[in-house]
């Protein structure tokens, strides 16, 4: 009877388990959705922007601070994650993405201390401090305020850290958002500016446009409000991968739930039925000893 009291408080522990993956997967889905739509708000006018951008970015004149690659003495690196768990390999395979870039990008750098990284989720933050990363600052409470204007806050905050000479190279780690199943780790150089691969623009431009006030200065204005975007669109394919990573985990988690209470299930049916035939064992035996 203590086996089957236990497998009975088995079947319970892992009923409320599964009813508690369920809703997860539930709510991490209507996220989903939420950073879906997001984005596809979003993306009008991003392309948009990517144009104005890529037609002036195309003029060789046109200068910009944050467009000057200078030498590299301090590198910044941004690792975005999640504040919270239980979304399979999401933060742990982005802290390793991370830092392998880390060292196969920056060796000597890395070696004298000149590599720092900026987490933003609290999952990420605890993986690099495990390994020892040496941590700028964190951005852990921007998933608890998701709005552009944090995120406006943020991409300033690098930016000045670029221009004051703080870093002369910022790159973005991150999940970009495929499907729900499939979230690709992607790294990306944030600052400087790259001509090459940020200003190719896809269409040729056959009209003449009149400046108010002078190009160089609409350029110079233009490019800190791309490089908010920028940011913009990383979190959000960030927070969409998150909510697709722990829906798929949840959904897995309450597959395997389902399938340890059907053998769970099956187990006490077994061991009930044991017990049963060994009480009618001895009650037989005991009745043919009264006979004797």
């Amino acid at each position: 009877m203590a086996k089957l009291k236990e497998i009975r408080s088995r079947i319970n522990s892992v009923k409320n388990t599964r009813q508690v993956t369920s809703a997860m997967k539930m709510v991490s889905a209507a996220k989903l959705k939420k950073a879906q739509d997001l984005i596809l708000q979003i993306a009008p006018y991003d392309r948009k922007f990517r144009e104005i951008v890529n037609s002036l970015g195309e003029a060789s004149d046109l200068d910009n601070i944050y467009l000057i690659q200078p030498e590299i003495q301090n590198v910044l690196i941004v690792v975005v994650g999640a504040n919270r768990g239980l979304c399979g390999g999401f933060n742990s395979n982005i802290v390793k993405t991370a830092t392998e870039h880390a060292f196969k990008k920056y060796n000597n750098w890395v070696k004298n201390g000149k590599v720092h990284f900026l987490p933003v989720g609290r999952q990420v933050e605890k993986g690099l401090t495990s390994m020892f990363a040496p941590i700028e600052h964190e951005e852990n409470q921007l998933w608890s305020d998701f709005t552009y204007r944090e995120v406006n806050r943020i991409a300033h905050k690098l930016m000045y850290l670029f221009s004051s000479g703080s870093y002369q190279r910022i790159d973005i780690v991150y999940h970009k958002f495929r499907n729900a199943a499939v979230q690709e780790q992607t790294i990306e150089q944030y600052l400087p500016v790259s001509k090459s691969t940020n200003f190719q623009s896809s269409y040729t431009s056959t009209l003449n446009y009149l400046f108010e006030p002078t190009k160089e200065e609409v350029f110079s204005n233009l490019i800190p409000q791309w490089l908010v975007m920028q940011l913009y669109r990383i979190l959000l394919d960030s927070n969409a991968a998150e909510q697709g990573a722990r829906m798929t985990a949840m959904h897995k988690a309450t597959d395997n739930a389902t399938e340890m209470l059907k053998d769970l299930r099956t187990t006490y049916n077994n061991a009930r039925q044991a017990a049963i035939t060994n009480e009618i064992v001895e009650i037989t035996a005991g009745a043919e000893a009264l006979k004797g």
